[in-house]
């Protein structure tokens, strides 16, 4: 009576087609996993867009279907049941082996089926066939690879809708993104539950700092995390008949702010989310913002792209975006103006344990192991784990049992990193120390911004006090006393009314 075809199904092929048509007499149950999950590199297209290929698909072909989004969870063993239940739920049809056949070509997958007693069809691995099918993710590939073959290969359906709904760039920025990961999000080893608490527990006072160089008209915050800050904005009078605009990479956070909008927490109406890389391309229309926030990005874009080439670009597509007179805010972390100065950087030893090496291995391990393992180092041995697990430089001399030679932004770098214990692999892939307010000062010239004279830098003393101060002590080479240096910058930069 039926065919359960479960799979992502982004691109339908001609093949599938012509398959399904073997099978003529039973409704087709299209089980479209990951239907939670777009624009990343494994999932770019959104799930309706997906199901509308489908019913397109099925009008063509002549195939009775019905089309059930799986949603996302972690790996299981009892994925064949998972499914099973959410088809049930979504459309009351109990799928049992005596009535259903399993089109399934991944072999791992129609082996969960297998054990539940499922037939199989095995689709594009039948040995039956005479020639393999090229399955429709190597179609996909040779979509976004920018080879016109993949027309050929796929079914009108898929071309249909692609071309309509301008897919065929979506999919390719997507799959090609150099910074992007699998899952749409900068890094796989984040914890975003802390992230969210501690951007959410910091949103009023960044909103403060920055309020008053806000331009009202069309509010756009890049790397808007879970959506804090536009809540902020969202109550402010002066602001009720603005746009608020987040821009998002990381499908967690961006569900998160989907799920919030949903729930009724903005006031305004001109409230929107999309997820999106804006080094994949312009996002908006020239000089169409006034407004562009940024709090704790533009470190992330310089860490996981070319460093200043990446980030030179990333400003570039702001510049463009904004309005004459328009603004763009960015709070962010910050090097010390003298980066290459060496200094001595003693560090407690005391604090912790003292291994006689770091360990090469944390990647194997689980996050609350290695949190617990780097929790329990000396600040001192903390430092020598740091070197091994940070994506940059971290070239340092001991002095002593103690003590460091070391330059100044390295240092500042690993002493404003060492408590991130809960996200140490994904803090040590960045770096916060790679410019200075003046290399700011010149990068923002060169694109053509106007460093608005309230933009400067800013050191963090209560981290100072709290966290470094207390097991750090820095000095210059003959042991006299150097002042703790900048940690971030606020900069306000203007785009000329003429410009």
């Amino acid at each position: 009576m039926y065919l359960l075809f479960p799979g992502r199904h982004h691109l339908l092929t001609r093949f599938q087609a012509d398959y399904l048509q073997g099978h003529t007499g039973r409704e087709v149950v299209w089980a479209v996993t990951s239907a939670n999950h777009e624009n990343t590199k494994r999932n770019p297209v959104p799930y309706h867009r997906r199901e509308a290929a489908i019913e397109r698909l099925s009008v063509l072909s002549g195939l009775r279907s019905v089309v059930v989004p799986i949603f996302d969870a972690a790996p299981t063993s009892a994925f064949a049941e998972v499914t099973l239940k959410t088809v049930a739920v979504a459309t009351g049809l109990d799928l049992t082996p005596e009535n259903t056949v399993v089109a399934c070509s991944t072999p791992e997958v129609a082996a969960l089926y297998e054990k539940l007693g499922f037939p199989i069809a095995p689709v594009e691995d039948d040995p039956a066939l005479p020639e393999k099918p090229e399955r429709p993710w190597d179609v996909l590939l040779r979509l976004a690879a920018g080879d016109e073959t993949w027309r050929e290969l796929a079914h009108p359906a898929t071309i249909d809708v692609f071309e309509r709904y301008r897919l065929v760039e979506a999919v390719r920025t997507a799959v090609n993104d150099p910074l992007v990961g699998d899952e749409g999000g900068l890094t796989a080893t984040r914890d975003y539950r802390t992230y969210v608490e501690a951007f959410a527990g910091a949103a009023e006072r960044k909103w403060s700092a920055v309020r008053r160089y806000v331009e009202p008209g069309r509010i756009v915050d890049i790397g808007c995390g879970a959506g804090s800050l536009l809540e902020l904005a969202d109550r402010e009078p002066a602001l009720h008949e603005s746009d608020l605009i987040g821009v998002e990479i990381a499908r967690h956070l961006y569900q998160e702010c989907v799920h919030k909008k949903a729930q009724g927490v903005f006031q305004n109406a001109n409230v929107y989310f999309y997820q999106r890389n804006v080094l994949g391309g312009a996002i908006f229309a020239d000089r169409s913002v006034d407004t562009t926030l940024t709090f704790a990005l533009t470190h992330e874009i310089w860490s996981y792209g070319a460093q200043r080439e990446s980030l030179r670009q990333f400003i570039r597509r702001i510049y463009d975006h904004t309005a004459p007179g328009g603004v763009w805010i960015n709070s962010d972390v910050c090097g010390p103006d003298d980066p290459r100065r060496e200094v001595l950087l003693r560090l407690s030893v005391a604090d912790g344990d003292n291994p006689a090496s770091p360990r090469p291995d944390l990647a194997g391990l689980s996050s609350e192991e290695i949190q617990a393992y780097v929790g329990s180092l000396s600040t001192r041995a903390r430092l020598d784990q740091f070197a091994v697990d940070f994506a940059f430089p971290c070239e340092y001399e001991p002095v002593g049992d103690d003590t460091v030679r070391i330059e100044l932004a390295t240092a500042m770098d690993y002493l404003t990193r060492k408590d991130y214990l809960d996200n140490w692999l994904s803090e040590t892939r960045e770096q916060f120390c790679g410019l200075s307010f003046a290399d700011w000062t010149e990068l923002l010239a060169e694109v053509g911004f106007d460093l608005d004279p309230s933009s400067h830098p800013i050191r963090n003393d209560w981290v100072i006090e709290n966290r470094i101060a207390p097991v750090a002590a820095l000095t210059d080479l003959s042991g006299r006393p150097v002042d703790w240096p900048a940690t971030h910058l606020l900069a306000v930069a203007r785009r000329g009314r003429a410009g």
